[in-house]
């Protein structure tokens, strides 16, 4: 395996960066990777991490979720309801902001919510980069589905979306520019992402699941995020709580924290944990995850 350092923070440029945490990757290799907190921004990210050849060996597991579709693990069926409950619901959510036309997920995983928005009128286009997640999604959906941002021609999208995926990109900037450009003059937006400041990321620290190293490179909260948007050319026009991934990220977390203890606890102890992040989070907007919705 290769690692490459962060020579400039992406989100102000700064040089000059602190320890934050030591995180295990629990999904795939078991390694500890080093967060790092620039001195500048405070902004947070995976540092050193693997270059990008290396970077796809730790999306090759069957406990990655979102590419394989799971399999029968207590923790692999909440998140296949949660998923079953939410494609409705973001459907429904970018029907707020546009009436039914041309759509871009950009990693897109297995094609669930392409199939979602492609069943319900709109005309879709996906991004997955993992060959075998990209298949599947074009099983789905009976439309070709691309590796990277460059194969797209397009250049007119109503909507595009990254449900959980800038957190994943190796340049953030570079891509913001891109989708930028594909985006017509009244099209949105949608980003979701981890929040770094939720209650439940303070609570386990280290054994947050969210951090997910080293497949997650950066780990924004409200204000990294609203700065890298305006750094690219992109307006923040509201943010909306996930409150969902609150529970399964706390669900995940306590298996970390706690391997020896019955699932049951586990479960226990996440809706509690994921009820009080929820209500901390009132005032603050400080959920678990965020979207972030973004204009031209």
């Amino acid at each position: 395996m290769a690692l490459i350092s962060i020579s400039n923070c992406p989100i102000c440029a700064g040089t000059e960066f602190n320890a934050h945490l030591s995180c295990r990757d629990y999904t795939v290799s078991h390694e500890n990777f080093s967060l790092k907190q620039c001195v500048t921004c405070q902004f947070v990210f995976t540092d050193p991490r693997p270059d990008d050849p290396s970077l796809a060996n730790y999306y090759r597991s069957e406990k990655y979720i979102s590419h394989t579709g799971g399999s029968q693990s207590l923790i692999d069926n909440i998140y296949l309801q949660t998923r079953k409950i939410t494609l409705g619901w973001k459907r429904k959510l970018i029907k707020k902001y546009v009436s039914e036309s041309t759509l871009l997920d950009v990693g897109c995983g297995t094609g669930e919510f392409l199939k979602e928005m492609q069943s319900n009128g709109w005309k879709i286009s996906g991004i997955e980069p993992a060959d075998k997640a990209r298949k599947s999604a074009e099983g789905k959906t009976k439309t070709k589905i691309y590796s990277a941002l460059s194969e797209i021609k397009e250049k007119d999208f109503n909507v595009i979306t990254l449900w959980h995926v800038l957190e994943h990109l190796p340049d953030p900037n570079q891509a913001l520019h891109q989708l930028h450009h594909l985006l017509n003059e009244t099209g949105t937006i949608f980003i979701a992402v981890p929040n770094l400041k939720s209650y439940d990321a303070n609570y386990y620290q280290s054994y947050w699941a969210a951090y997910d190293v080293p497949r997650h490179l950066w780990h924004f909260d409200q204000q990294s995020m609203k700065t890298i948007l305006e750094k690219n050319g992109l307006q923040l026009v509201n943010t909306m709580p996930m409150r969902l991934d609150s529970f399964y990220v706390s669900l995940l977390s306590e298996s970390y924290k706690h391997p020896k203890t019955p699932k049951f606890v586990h479960l226990i102890r996440a809706i509690l944990l994921g009820l009080k992040s929820n209500f901390t989070a009132r005032k603050t907007l400080d959920y678990s995850s965020l979207i972030y919705v973004v204009k031209r």
